[in-house]
């Protein structure tokens, strides 16, 4: 039985790297947001894996996602609810259609750098659900497996890269999952200062 976590009411956002975006000549931008069964590079002490079916609540409830540019809110893209922005679960992972309006300026910009080639990845916001990720410690670095989450927006984004912030509401899940087992050993106060390092770019 998995633990009880208290999760952060804050977003997460991952880049993976296998996520990519492509425009076609209708001005929309297709491409997966997220991989799934695609183990991450180290986070910062933990590595984590999406299950298919962790995307299953956003398509099943409707959630009103957003596609953005870089995860700014003022640079909006498309939107499920006006119908500009639709997802759908493939086998690889959720791919995601945006219908964009090159009329306007950050828009057009953006399509011109995808084209070229200078814009090309994905990433996405989430909320993972209570219960909604399982730990295994049995590995170095631990996995995380994310089984159930909300997922909020998906975004265009010029670096593929990971924010620490975001990476401290995981840490925070995998250490109450380590005190519910148990696991403060000497091994857990060694990983809280090596991320740390990490984080202040040690």
């Amino acid at each position: 039985m998995k633990p009880t976590l208290v999760h952060s009411a804050d977003l997460e956002y991952r880049t993976l790297a296998e996520a990519r975006v492509n425009v076609d000549r209708a001005h929309r931008l297709d491409g997966l947001a997220i991989v799934f069964n695609s183990q991450s590079v180290d986070l910062g002490g933990f590595v984590e894996v999406i299950a298919p079916e962790a995307v299953d609540r956003t398509l099943a409830g409707g959630a009103d996602v957003r596609a953005l540019v870089d995860h700014d809110a003022a640079k909006i893209l498309g939107r499920t609810r006006a119908g500009t922005l639709t997802m759908r679960k493939e086998s690889r992972g959720l791919r995601v259609r945006i219908e964009t309006d090159p009329e306007i300026s950050y828009v057009k910009d953006l399509l011109r750098s995808v084209d070229r080639g200078d814009v090309s990845g994905m990433s996405f916001g989430f909320r993972v659900m209570p219960n909604g990720d399982d730990w295994d410690f049995n590995q170095s670095p631990p996995l995380r497996t994310i089984y159930d989450m909300q997922v909020r927006e998906v975004s265009v984004v010029t670096f593929p890269a990971y924010e620490a912030t975001n990476v401290d509401i995981a840490m925070r899940s995998m250490l109450e999952c380590r005190s519910a087992h148990g696991l403060n050993g000497s091994r857990l106060g060694w990983l809280k200062r090596w991320h740390a390092i990490r984080v202040a770019g040690g």
